[in-house]
């Protein structure tokens, strides 16, 4: 499933603005998008989307890698910024390889980090190359 076939609510004239895709989007139409790499590798796909109360942002999304039918995946929180929304094969692109997915700091369904923990937040941010809001 992908954005274009299950967002009503876009026009068909949406701007696009910064980059590719509409300017705004349901987040129902992003979750359950398929997330690769630059080598065309399949890292998993987007399960929940984090939003800043504060800022009203979204900061992280949590990416699920391995398992099978939701049993024995780890999710991974990936910051926003290290996404890019790929409108040509419609998918998200996540510059990291596999490998690097697979030792990157992860959890379970059953045990969330705290990512409102400033250390938390740096050490996800510092292991994929990008900085901390606000954004």
């Amino acid at each position: 499933m992908t954005y274009e076939t299950t967002d009503t609510t876009l026009m068909p004239t949406a701007e696009i603005v910064d980059g590719p895709g509409p300017a705004f989007m349901s987040a129902s139409t992003l979750i359950g998008n398929d997330v690769y790499n630059l080598q065309d590798e399949d890292l998993g796909d987007v399960k929940e989307l984090m939003l800043d109360m504060r800022t009203g942002k979204v900061t992280y999304a949590v990416l699920s890698f391995g398992g099978f039918l939701g049993m024995g995946e780890k999710l991974f929180a990936v910051p926003w910024a290290a996404l890019t929304l790929d409108t040509e094969n419609k998918r998200f692109t996540l510059n990291v390889s596999k490998e690097r997915l697979e030792s990157a700091p992860g959890f379970d369904s059953d045990n969330w980090p705290n990512m409102a923990n400033p250390e938390w937040a740096s050490g996800i941010h510092s292991y994929y190359g990008t900085t901390s809001g606000p954004y």
